[in-house]
């Protein structure tokens, strides 16, 4: 085994510097392991690359490359190969063993593995895929406590065209790579937790109002997950995608101020309630604003602008077109989709036929023309959250019938 030139490690040692600084600032945990594979194979001159996180005492498959076989049938149809899995940590197992005991395990060939190795190779991948794994390296992920989070590992070592063995200098690259790749897990799963919990409390704190206006708690999730269907089709940044689908839960906040004999009248309101209940876009407003949050700021103005409308008469503020900020018109049309297509306890849920005739009837009136469009091709992903997410029976009673709500056991 060869090491590589003074130049090559030095460029190498340099590259190792870099990409820890770069890994330290990656938050979001789909894009860091995207980024800690592909560094990884950088580093060791990888063809391929498997990554596992450790989930109690288990590895849990997430993410793989390989460069020849992309190459050869494109990174989609490569996906379909991999099939999430877990693997106990214990000896039985390469990756077991490598988050087991915390060291590497380096074969220059698994096909011809040694007899007092204690490990033998899986080929069930390689003939699916007609492919051919000789050099392996297994490298335990730790955290700054030396406790393994996750485990790399990393297939045929090329010069070339040709597969030879992980070098001891690639060794020792990867191996200070694992070290930072640790640290970084560890805080973009800390962040990860985090976003979920603010998630989740907006969320509990929209469905406040499940049992004040006659909708159940799926209502705000169906139409969050239409808003950032509808962001994404829009081309908003990954960012900004994320901000809606948070903050859209919250656009119906301000219904916690009126009145319940507005709330639930079941008849037509009259002119002087219909102000009453047109004034929540404002009280939510006014309740979500001032935040130094972020995705609240986002929120009070969603509350105040989802129910404007594209040709100018909606409320509060009459507002046209572009004027109307486009989260506003995002959230509209989710939220308008969502109350039409369900069933309440006052009404049948619309068929699709006629829902879609009422968007494209209200195209340029109520609603912005382009996201209309938007959201009618993505109607295939529409689907199937109504489908995820569909209110039982037990959801429509206990809005009428408080007698029927079950007591949570804690």
């Amino acid at each position: 085994m060869a090491f590589m030139p003074a130049t090559d490690l030095q460029s190498k040692l340099e590259s190792l510097v870099r990409v820890g600084v770069a890994l330290s600032s990656v938050r979001d945990l789909d894009e860091l392991l995207e980024r800690i594979l592909e560094e990884a194979m950088n580093l060791s001159a990888a063809d391929g690359a498997s990554l596992y996180l450790r989930q109690g005492e288990e590895l849990e498959f997430h993410i793989a490359h390989n460069r020849s076989l992309e190459s050869k049938l494109g990174r989609t149809a490569m996906s379909m190969f991999y099939e999430r899995f877990t693997v106990p940590i214990s000896s039985q197992s390469m990756a077991g063993f490598c988050a087991l005991t915390g060291k590497i395990l380096n074969f220059p060939d698994v096909q011809a593995l040694p007899p007092d190795s204690g490990f033998h190779y899986n080929p069930a991948f390689d003939k699916r895929a007609g492919y051919f794994t000789h050099s392996m390296m297994t490298v335990p992920m730790s955290d700054r406590a030396g406790r393994c989070v996750g485990v790399l590992q990393l297939i045929n070592s090329m010069e070339g065209s040709r597969v030879v063995a992980f070098s001891p200098t690639s060794e020792m690259l990867v191996q200070a790579f694992a070290a930072q790749a640790g640290v970084a897990l560890v805080n973009a799963e800390l962040d990860a937790d985090l976003k979920k919990a603010h998630q989740e409390t907006l969320f509990r704190l929209s469905s406040a109002a499940e049992y004040r206006d006659k909708e159940t708690s799926n209502h705000v999730k169906r139409m969050s997950h239409f808003s950032r269907i509808l962001a994404r089709e829009a081309g908003l940044s990954r960012d900004a995608v994320d901000m809606i689908f948070s903050s859209s839960p919250m656009h119906d906040v301000g219904k916690i101020g009126i009145p319940d004999c507005i709330l639930q009248k079941p008849g037509i309101l009259t002119p002087e309630e219909r102000v009453i209940m047109e004034s929540h876009a404002v009280i939510g407003a006014h309740i979500l604003k001032d935040s130094d949050v972020p995705v609240v700021r986002l929120a009070a103005l969603v509350a105040l602008t989802h129910h404007e409308k594209w040709d100018g008469t909606g409320y509060p503020r009459k507002i046209a077109g572009e004027t109307i900020p486009l989260e506003g018109r995002i959230v509209a049309l989710a939220d308008v989709y969502d109350a039409l297509s369900s069933r309440r306890c006052y009404k049948e849920p619309w068929s699709e036929d006629k829902v879609v005739a009422f968007l494209q009837e209200q195209r340029g009136k109520h609603f912005d023309p382009t996201l209309v469009d938007l959201f009618l091709g993505a109607i295939d992903e529409i689907r199937q959250i109504q489908a995820l997410y569909q209110d039982s029976e037990a959801d429509l009673e206990k809005l009428t019938d408080f007698s029927k709500i079950p007591i949570p056991e804690l």
